[in-house]
């Protein structure tokens, strides 16, 4: 009854927190906003790693890792964000809570498991005014607005060919709108003028993983990992308004931009591979340290649609480490020793060139997961509550741009339970 309260209460939650917007950042207005980290707590919390998988714990970014689910398992995931926005002259503090994930694993055979679920893929949610004088001297403010992000639906299906060999595959189903505005007001004139575009995208696009983990003295696993997230194919269906609105209030004349005679009332947008490389060295059940490295040409891609400017894309690249460790799992009389405590760290260099600066992303990650079954006796059950934290640093606050400053609270549910097996005793 518990579990499936639970359960209830975070499909209740979805609804409303998939409406709202995911991220509250400036550089959200590039490309298609915000990438997320289409992770677990558990992942999130060693750097993001996405090579380690266990017989419990659902693994978002590593289709593979459905071939070790050994029982049924629901996740959930949100976070709580702190933001500072500073720039060379001042700053404000702003937050967002978001849903991060809802998905299910379920093993299929003994060396065989599938998974689906939902989460978002990216986020656009700024506001940003820019005061400027014109020639007469009259103070020109324009006022720069967005929202809407893509939801990801996803089917995974891992497989362990043979021992210490497992293999995966993820078709990923992308959609989503986007809405940009600017509005434009001069001093001493009663009408501004307003121009807003809308994004309806949709596309997919597939993810495949491979890990080879063989046993080292018969104590220790070597894990090695290849990940490809093939390109993004989005299709953008797009809209255009621009007129003219009374400071008063109420528009005055508005009209739809012709879009076909310009190309552009659908473009394609396609968000290059991303291949990811990883490395660690562990034993089971007890502790764990590994490294990737993530490469994407990100350089090709370009949104048409938008025509901004002062934006250029080059090759991006992620490195992250990350580490757990759990004192004893079996202990019948501390519960502090089954926790799993959690660490990592992530270097993003995002590909993102604004006003010829490079938006780089820096973050520092720890965290805990809680068995849920009390702070006594032995381990009767394997779900667990996940807790996370981060502390990170993106952009500059050189050339005009915008340094941000977060602080971000994970927590994640993940529920076991025994599906297709006949009871014994009734």
């Amino acid at each position: 009854m518990v579990k499936n309260f639970l359960i209830g209460c975070i499909c209740l939650l979805s609804f409303g927190s998939y409406a709202q917007n995911g991220t509250i950042s400036p550089y959200s207005i590039f490309g298609v906003g915000d990438f997320r980290s289409n992770g677990t707590v558990e992942n999130q919390m060693m750097g993001g790693l996405q090579m380690y998988a266990d017989s419990i714990h659902v693994n978002l970014k590593n289709p593979s890792a459905y071939s070790q689910l050994k029982l049924t398992t629901y996740t959930a995931g949100i976070s709580h964000s702190e933001y500072r926005l500073k720039d060379a002259i001042e700053e404000q503090n702003a937050s967002v809570t978001n849903l991060d994930y809802l998905a299910i694993g379920l093993p299929i055979t003994k060396n065989a498991g599938i998974g689906f679920g939902i989460m978002p893929f990216s986020s656009v949610g700024y506001s940003l005014n820019q005061q400027t004088t014109n020639a007469v001297q009259d103070t020109v403010t324009n006022i720069f607005s967005g929202e809407g992000g893509l939801n990801r639906a996803y089917l995974s299906f891992g497989y362990q060919p043979k021992k210490n060999l497992s293999i995966g595959a993820t078709a990923n189903f992308n959609f989503g709108s986007l809405t940009y505005q600017r509005i434009q007001s001069v001093q001493n004139v009663q009408l501004g003028t307003l121009d807003t575009r809308v994004s309806r995208i949709n596309g997919f696009d597939f993810n495949y993983a491979l890990n080879y983990t063989p046993t080292i003295k018969e104590k220790y696993t070597l894990y090695t990992h290849i990940g490809v997230n093939t390109q993004v194919n989005l299709v953008s269906k797009n809209s255009a308004r621009i007129g003219s609105f009374s400071l008063e209030g109420g528009e005055i004349e508005v009209f739809d931009i012709d879009l076909e005679a310009q190309g552009l009332k659908n473009t394609e947008l396609k968000i290059p591979t991303v291949t990811t490389v990883g490395l660690g060295f562990g034993q089971n059940k007890k502790w764990f340290i590994g490294g990737e490295y993530s490469f994407q040409q990100l350089s090709s891609f370009s949104n048409e649609f938008l025509g901004q400017e002062n934006v250029a894309y080059e090759d991006a690249s992620v490195m992250a480490f990350g580490t757990y460790f759990i004192p004893d799992y079996r202990s019948l009389s501390g519960y502090l020793n089954r926790i799993t405590y959690r660490a990592g760290l992530r270097y993003e260099q995002t590909g993102l060139i604004v006003n010829d600066k490079e938006i780089n992303n820096f973050g520092i990650t720890f965290g805990f997961g809680l068995p849920m079954n009390g702070v006594t006796g032995g381990p009767t059950s394997f779900s667990n509550l996940n807790i996370g934290f981060e502390l990170g640093r993106r952009g500059t606050t050189d050339a005009g741009l915008i340094e941000e400053s977060y602080f971000q609270v994970n927590v994640g549910l993940s529920l076991n339970d025994r599906w297709f097996q006949k009871r014994k005793i009734n």
